[in-house]
């Protein structure tokens, strides 16, 4: 027993003594499309990793057109926090670091990009009402625009500088942070410049240039880097073992499902497969579904950025055109409902990052596929109620019968081919036809009919 444990012993320090000493690991991150709530997770989840994994070196390799300011900021806060260094390598060529891109390149230890790659276009995007054109920050409009007053307009601009300044203070404490060129990362808040490969590494935005992964780490080798502990590294990333971290399928659904588009399809689901599920209990499937559905569309909302004016708006739109169902408004209820829904959805994203707002075309299919449906509900209901009963006592009332015998005062009939006891004022004969007038408990009462019936 004891030369198991022996064993056992030695072959944890061999592995303990191979994980030291062994070749060092450089944990590459792909990073395309828009920055999200996905992107800012996914890039969480690397950092931990390869800290856990004593990795020596984080290469995040984007090619991003921007993103939300929320995500990126997330993104920044874990490349500053990180024990381990990151370089941020915009590349293959032909990829871009725009916008919320160029902010993580300068908050990175180590800036590099590809030739035929660019970044710049820094500028803040107003936030607000997807389509809106809010003054330009850099050059602000001295005249009110036509259509809002004047304290309307002043008051964006206003908002508008703020966003601009804020930006521009950030970016530049990123590059003193990072002892890179201030004044050009400036000049990409408050203008929009932007910059080439070649121009980047003249003017010391960025650090290296470098065809692909192999040949960026061969020009990192012996480069000195203070990390977030205050300690000095010096990589040795020539021969080390590249390990590509790709998204999981968590971050692909994450990414799928705060998509705006998707995520506002989920809400309608999930209320459909509610509606459904109370309206007829005991089908179970909708109502399962509906309540997944409901809840990852709140999930990803709660990961948006939502107004929550537009999302009280939309689900104030839906529960009218659904009260339409079973309140005889004439329409004013689901005509209500549907203004309401439009304007909800509108609203429903606060921002205008480009692939994060609600297309109108999407908008208008759900809110004339949620009208039709409504609508056909209401339809359906409304002629439901003015069919004639058929089922219950209140139908017998009414019916035609055949007397089973001859009698005088009560005796039996055949009514809906069931047997009743029946009553009558005037005497009756077998075979004779009858109407019901009334029901006094398991007793009809009839009258004579000779005219052409219901059949027993």
């Amino acid at each position: 027993m004891s030369k198991v444990l022996r064993l056992v012993a030695l072959a944890a320090f061999g592995a303990a003594f191979a994980a030291t000493s062994g070749t060092p690991t450089v944990l590459v991150m792909p990073l395309a499309g828009v920055i999200g709530p996905a992107s800012a997770d996914y890039i969480e989840r690397g950092l931990a990793r390869a800290a856990a994994e004593n990795a020596q070196l984080v290469v995040l390799q984007i090619d991003t057109p921007g993103g939300l300011d929320t995500s990126m900021r997330e993104i920044i806060k874990g490349i500053l926090a990180s024990p381990v260094p990151v370089v941020t390598f915009v590349a293959p060529s032909g990829a871009r670091a725009a916008s919320a891109g160029t902010y993580i390149l300068y908050a990175s230890h180590i800036a590099a990009m590809a030739p035929g790659t660019n970044l710049g276009a820094a500028t803040p995007i107003a936030v607000g009402m997807p389509g809106s054109s809010p003054p330009s920050p850099s050059k602000p409009s001295k005249e009110p625009a036509a259509d809002k007053p004047e304290s309307a307009a002043g008051d964006d601009a206003a908002l508008a500088r703020k966003q601009v300044h804020d930006a521009a203070a950030y970016i530049r404490g990123l590059a003193q942070l990072r002892g890179r060129n201030a004044e050009w990362g400036e000049r990409a808040v408050r203008e929009a410049v932007s910059l080439s490969a070649d121009e980047a590494l003249a003017q010391h935005v960025v650090d290296i240039e470098a065809r692909d992964v192999p040949d960026l780490l061969i020009k990192l080798d012996g480069r000195k880097v203070t990390t977030a502990a205050a300690a000095d590294v010096v990589l040795a990333t020539r021969g080390a073992e590249v390990v590509t971290f790709a998204p999981d399928w968590r971050n692909r659904l994450l990414s799928v499902i705060t998509n705006p588009s998707v995520a506002l399809i989920l809400m309608m689901i999930g209320i459909y497969g509610l509606f459904f599920e109370f309206s007829n209990p005991g089908f179970v499937l909708p109502g399962v579904v509906g309540a997944i559905a409901l809840l990852l569309g709140l999930f990803a909302l709660h990961m948006l950025p939502v107004n929550y004016a537009g999302l009280g708006l939309l689900l104030l739109g839906i529960a009218c055109m659904v009260a339409e169902v079973f309140i005889g408004s004439f329409g004013a209820l689901g005509v209500g409902g549907i203004v309401a829904f439009v304007i909800g959805a509108v609203l429903l994203i606060d921002t205008d990052v480009p692939a994060f707002g609600v297309p109108y075309s999407l908008i208008a299919g759900l809110t004339l596929f949620t009208a039709a449906f409504v609508f056909f509900v209401s339809g359906a209901a409304l002629k439901a109620r003015r069919r004639p009963v058929v089922s219950g006592s209140e139908e017998l009332t009414g019916s035609g019968g055949l007397v089973l015998e001859d009698f005088d005062g009560e005796g039996w009939a055949r009514i809906h081919s069931e047997q009743w006891r029946v009553r009558s004022a005037a005497p009756l004969v077998r075979g004779q036809r009858v109407r019901v007038t009334g029901r006094d408990g398991l007793v009809l009462t009839v009258v004579p009919d000779d005219s052409p019936g219901k059949g027993a």
